[in-house]
């Protein structure tokens, strides 16, 4: 944009032109009711009301319709006795936000005896990342075995199913789902934080938001400096529903509506470039919000406070209850439970809009899925929406069908009775329009990757490659993730004859565009050697990382190592390398992602290093898994 001063201006006016005539959205399933698409489903004598989702609709003003009636949830209908065996046993998938739902729902299903077409039900639940699960059910989950495949998908929201849709998987996903409870995707902060900004007593636009974090100084301005920039934390939206949503509304933000985005919004070059702006205010993307909030939980419990590692983070409601009654979570699957935080989250509804996490369960449609699966799947679906399932919707943390929350849960998480600016999330092709253009406009990296080389990197593993020859896999497939822009690098770490750190770079940190055949060779020439001098190894390319530190980049280091610090020579402490990676943080901080590869692999050190530089630690102890956790690793650039 070469006139600067005066477009963001022209695009605000524009945003309140389109305030004073847009419709106000309402919650999706309450306008859903209003405007007549209400489905009774009739399974087994009971009469359900719930609701469709339909990926087009488009939502009503509260002047063209009256406020719709509360749903009377009916009593669940059990059967006297359980239908025959086998029972029919019906799989479902849900994303990692809503798994506690999900999970509660089928032990509640299961509690009862159940009788469809002659046979009892047995509902089991899983769980998966929302993109990744979209990216299955696209090809229809074609790497599992007909009878691992889910019958059911409950993705955390909407979005999915016309992603997964768009992709190819029209056959396979419905086009519209049955939401069985919603969580708003809002932007939390610790209570110190919006309390000084003032947020949580007049909610800001997402314009405001986004003008916000752009402003180092904005913390300083308001006397306390000592929390830093503003930090802005978000999920990546190819993975989760909340950093669909931050994309989303960052789009809208720059278009001059949140509520009204549009695929041709999304294609403007000055709206991306605005948002290419907004994204350097990212710290880093995550593939889970309960990445974010475990690390400002850690920084809380260290004698600090939540705002050393994040000032805000656009998550669901669920989550900030979660976090304000004590429990966390490392990799959004194991839980850990402690008293609720000094500091507590307080979540914000900015007053342009936020997007409604709905839940919409589908039952699916390939071929894998039989008529006996379908029918007990369908019933499951009826028990969702009775009495005692919108129960169990409300008591894990979710809003029923009538946007209730449980009143404890409410005054705990601090979340909001009911609010009128819910946004149901844009249509398909909105959505994919974003995930395509994000590699363009997210915040470019600075990274290196850090391959440990010992000799025990020589041994073999289950697939009859060494951990060696599977890592180099594993990072030759990682580089699709980034972009032009992106600066890699590589090194690797050994020690032999007292010679430190051999061979060391190999692949100087420089645009992956330009250098890429360069990196894929250096790495394709890396041997096991011998000792591991971690400590040294992390020391020194943390430093190297710090001189050439960049604000407008993820600044980072992927260390992926097998074992404990072994040198032959004395060589950097432990102490020494944490001392180094605490001084970096405060000024040029590199953030140093660890990877625990193998079974003897020293988890302890690796969660302190990450721990410290505010990154994140990923578990591949079984080397097998190398590349889905790599891959998963990466999604943080």
């Amino acid at each position: 944009m070469t006139d600067a001063p005066s477009h963001p201006p022209a695009r605000r006016d524009r945003s309140q032109l389109r305030e004073e005539r847009r419709r106000r959205r309402r919650r999706g399933i309450q306008v859903a009711v209003a405007a007549g698409i209400a489905a009774v489903l009739l399974i087994g004598g009971a009469v359900t009301a719930m609701v469709l989702i339909n990926q087009g609709s488009t939502t009503a003003a509260p002047s063209e319709a009256p406020e719709p009636e509360p749903i009377v949830f009916p009593d669940d209908e059990p059967a006297a006795e359980p239908g025959a065996e086998p029972c029919t046993t019906v799989s479902v998938l849900s994303s990692f936000e809503n798994a506690e739902m999900v999970e509660r729902l089928a032990y509640g299903y299961n509690a009862e005896p159940r009788d469809v077409d002659g046979s009892c039900v047995t509902v089991v639940a899983s769980k998966d990342k929302s993109g990744i699960a979209a990216e299955e059910a696209a090809v229809g989950f074609s790497e599992a075995a007909e009878d691992e495949r889910p019958v059911v998908w409950i993705p955390d929201a909407r979005s999915w199913l016309g992603v997964a849709r768009e992709a190819g998987g029209g056959a396979n996903v419905p086009e519209e789902g049955t939401s069985v409870g919603s969580s708003d995707i809002v932007l939390a902060m610790p209570e110190p934080l919006a309390a000084a900004i003032g947020w949580g007593e007049e909610p800001p636009t997402w314009a405001e938001v986004f003008e916000t974090a752009a402003d180092a100084e904005v913390w300083a301005d308001l006397d306390h400096p000592e929390w830093g920039e503003f930090k802005l934390g978000k999920t990546s939206p190819v993975i989760a529903s909340s950093g669909e949503a931050a994309m989303l509304a960052s789009y809208g933000a720059a278009a001059g509506s949140v509520a009204d985005l549009t695929a041709d919004d999304i294609a403007d070059d000055e709206v991306t470039d605005e948002v290419k702006q907004h994204e350097l205010a990212t710290s880093h993307y995550m593939a889970t919000p309960e990445h974010f909030l475990w690390h400002a939980r850690q920084s809380a419990d260290a004698g600090g406070s939540a705002a050393d590692f994040l000032s805000a983070v656009i998550v669901d409601e669920k989550s900030v209850w979660d976090y304000n009654r004590g429990i966390t979570s490392r990799d959004g699957v194991t839980r850990i439970e402690s008293d609720p935080p000094a500091e507590a989250l307080v979540p914000i509804y900015p007053s342009d809009g936020f997007y409604i996490a709905d839940n919409p369960a589908v039952v699916l449609t390939g071929s894998w899925v039989d008529e006996g699966e379908a029918a007990a799947a369908e019933d499951f679906l009826r028990f969702a929406g009775t009495k005692e399932g919108q129960a169990i919707v409300r008591e894990t943390g979710y809003r029923d069908l009538n946007g209730e929350l449980d009143a404890e849960i409410q005054e705990v998480g601090a979340l909001a009775e009911t609010s009128d600016a819910g946004l149901d999330f844009p249509e398909p092709q909105v959505v994919v329009a974003m995930h395509e253009a994000f590699p363009d406009v997210r915040k470019r990296a600075n990274v290196l990757f850090l391959l440990d080389v010992s000799g025990s990197m020589g041994d073999p593993i289950e697939t009859g490659e060494t951990k060696l020859e599977a890592a180099k896999h594993a990072v030759e497939l990682s580089l699709d993730h980034f972009s032009d822009g992106d600066q890699v690098g590589l090194a690797a770490f050994s020690e032999v004859d007292a010679q430190a750190l051999a061979p060391g770079e190999v692949s100087a940190v420089a645009d992956i565009a330009d250098t890429r055949d360069d990196f894929e060779s250096a790495l394709g020439g890396l041997e096991p050697i011998e000792w591991t001098p971690l400590y040294e190894a992390v020391d020194t390319f943390a430093k190297r990382q710090a001189d050439d530190w960049d604000p407008d980049r993820i600044n980072a280091i992927v260390l992926l190592s097998d074992g404990r610090n072994e040198t032959e020579a004395p060589s950097t402490s432990s102490q020494q390398m944490l001392d180094t990676l605490e001084e970096l943080h405060h000024s040029t901080p590199v953030l140093v992602f660890t990877l625990a590869y193998g079974a003897d692999a020293d988890v302890k050190t690796l969660q302190s290093i990450s721990s410290a530089t505010g990154a994140h630690y990923y578990d591949a102890t079984d080397p097998t898994e190398v590349d889905e956790v790599l891959g998963d690793l990466v999604t943080s650039f």
